[in-house]
C-alpha cells in the first residue's frame, strides 16, 4: 500500500501536493491500493476544517484514494504498543521534566557538542515529575537503509538516542504514530520530503522494537527552492496550492510542472494518466529543484490549448463553446485563468464604464454606425473586410481615427490579437457588444 499523511495544520503547500502525486502514481504502476492518513495528533496546532480542504483539493487533482483514516481514531492501539514495548524493556517511562532537560541541551551547546539524551537520567526526578513521558531505547548499531532518490543512508548509533513515543498526556508522537500506523495499514513505500530523512532511523527502530518483517521501501524528495535560490516557505505565494489556483493555473497544469521539475521525463507536457506510464521515482534528481513561475505559465498555456472550446468557456463562466475559442486567440499574450477572463470580460462589459480614450469622439460615432449596420446586415465568419469596408463607409472615419476605435470598442483594449483572427467569433455577439 502507498499513502499520503498530511496534518490539518495549515494550507497545502506545493511540497505536499508533489509528494501526493508521486505517492499516488506508484500506486497506480504498483497496481497497490492508496491509503490517504489524516495526521491530526498534534491537536493543539489542528485547525477545523482543514481536513475537508486537503480531501477537496486532492479530488480537484485527479487524485483518488481507497481509504481514509484519521490518525487519531488509532490512539488506543498507539498506546498499547507503547505498554508493550515497555513490558519488553525496549521502551521506559522518563520522569525528566522540561526545564531539566532544557539545562542539560545548555550545557551541551556551551560544550559546543551535540545534546543527546542519556537514558541514566530517566529516573532522577521521579519524585518530582508525576507525568512521565515513554522513551524508545536508541539505536546500539548503525542504521541503514537504502533511498531510492539518495541512495544509502547511513546513521551512527550516537545520532539515535532515545526518544519519545508517548507524550505526558499519552498521545503519540509524530514518529511514533507515523510509524505504527504505516504497519498497520501495511504500506510498502513511502515517498515523502527530505525533511523526513532523520525521522526514517527513527521509524525503523519502531518496526524493529514491534518485530515488523515486512519490507518499507523510502524515497525522500528534495526540497523545492523560490525563484531566489532559497528554500521555499510559507512567505512564497507559489509555495501554496490555493494561491496558485486562485491565480488562475489549472490542476492539470501545476500537475505536470510538479511531476516535471527536477525530473527526467520523455516530453515536457503531458496529464497525470499519462505520466502514470513513465514515470520512474529514481530519475529524480538529488538536488533541490527551483520553482520557475514562467515555467508554470508555460504549462499553462499548454493545458489550455488542450482543452476543447466548451471546457474552456465554462471555467471561464460562459456558456458557448464559441467562448472558448475566443478565449484561445488571448493565448498569445494571456497564460492564467485570470488573465484571460480579463481579456473576454472586458469584451462583453460596458465600454463607457471602462473606455478613457482620446478617441472618445470617434469611439461615439462608431458604435452609432455599427449599431445601425447590424440592423440591415449579418456577417459570416469570412465577412470581416466586408464589415470593416462597410463600417468606414458608415462612420466616414479612416486610419486611426477608424481602426483604434473599432479595436477599443470590440475588445475593450487598444492591443490584441488581429481583428480578423477574432471577427470570426466577435460577430456572434456584435449587438450585445456594442449596446452594453
Amino acid at each position: 500500500m502507498l499513502r499520503f499523511a498530511p496534518s490539518p495544520t495549515g494550507d497545502m503547500h506545493t511540497g505536499n501536493l508533489r509528494a501526493a502525486l508521486f505517492n499516488y502514481i506508484l500506486s497506480l504502476q504498483r497496481k497497490e491500493k492508496f491509503l490517504l492518513r489524516i495526521e491530526d495528533t498534534d491537536t493543539a496546532r489542528n485547525i477545523e476544517g482543514k481536513d475537508k480542504e486537503i480531501l477537496f483539493l486532492l479530488t480537484l487533482f485527479g487524485i483518488k484514494w481507497d481509504s481514509l483514516v484519521y490518525q487519531s481514531e488509532n490512539f488506543p492501539r498507539h498506546r498499547q504498543l507503547a505498554e508493550y514495548l515497555i513490558t519488553q524493556g525496549k521502551a521506559f517511562y522518563c520522569y525528566c521534566t522540561k526545564e531539566f532537560l532544557d539545562k542539560k541541551r545548555e550545557e551541551a551547546k556551551a560544550q559546543k557538542r551535540a545534546f543527546r539524551y542519556d537514558d541514566t537520567w530517566a529516573e532522577l526526578q521521579k519524585d518530582e515529575n508525576p507525568k512521565p513521558v515513554v522513551r524508545l531505547r536508541g539505536a546500539k548499531v548503525a542504521m541503514k537503509f537504502e533511498d531510492k532518490i539518495k541512495g544509502i543512508l547511513e546513521f551512527a548509533p550516537n545520532e539515535i538516542d532515545s526518544f519519545v513515543i508517548l507524550k505526558e498526556d499519552g498521545i503519540p508522537t509524530y514518529n511514533f504514530a507515523c510509524a505504527v500506523d504505516d504497519m498497520l495499514y501495511n504500506v510498502s513505500f513511502i515517498v515523502r520530503g527530505e525533511d523526513h530523512v532523520s525521522n526514517t532511523p527513527k521509524q525503523m527502530l519502531v518496526y524493529e522494537g514491534l518485530d515488523y518483517k515486512e519490507a518499507v521501501e523510502f524515497a525522500h524528495l528534495p526540497i523545492l527552492l523560490n525563484e531566489e535560490g532559497k528554500k521555499m516557505s510559507k512567505r512564497d505565494n507559489a509555495s501554496s496550492v490555493q494561491w496558485l489556483l486562485d491565480e488562475g493555473f489549472l490542476p492539470a497544469a501545476i500537475t505536470n510542472y510538479l511531476i516535471l521539475m527536477g525530473n527526467k521525463t520523455p516530453c515536457e507536457v503531458f496529464t497525470l494518466n499519462e505520466a502514470v506510464e513513465w514515470f520512474d521515482i529514481t530519475k529524480i534528481a538529488k538536488a533541490p529543484a527551483k520553482f520557475d513561475l514562467d515555467k508554470l505559465r508555460f504549462l499553462n498555456r499548454e493545458h489550455f490549448k488542450r482543452l476543447n472550446e466548451q471546457d474552456l468557456a465554462v471555467l471561464l463562466g460562459y456558456k458557448d463553446a464559441s467562448i472558448g475559442g475566443l478565449a484561445k486567440l488571448y493565448l498569445q499574450e494571456s497564460s492564467t485563468l485570470n488573465e484571460l477572463r480579463d481579456k473576454i470580460d472586458r469584451i462583453f462589459v460596458k465600454k463607457s464604464l471602462i473606455l478613457e480614450s482620446s478617441f472618445k469622439q470617434e469611439i461615439e460615432i462608431l458604435q452609432n454606425a455599427l449599431l445601425e449596420l447590424l440592423n440591415q446586415k449579418d456577417f459570416s465568419k469570412e465577412d470581416f473586410e466586408v464589415f470593416k469596408s462597410l463600417a468606414m463607409q458608415k462612420s466616414k472615419l479612416k486610419g486611426k481615427q477608424f481602426f483604434k476605435p473599432l479595436r477599443l470598442l470590440l475588445t475593450g483594449f487598444e492591443h490584441g490579437p488581429e481583428l480578423s483572427d477574432l471577427f470570426p467569433y466577435l460577430r456572434l455577439y456584435l449587438k450585445e457588444i456594442l449596446r452594453s
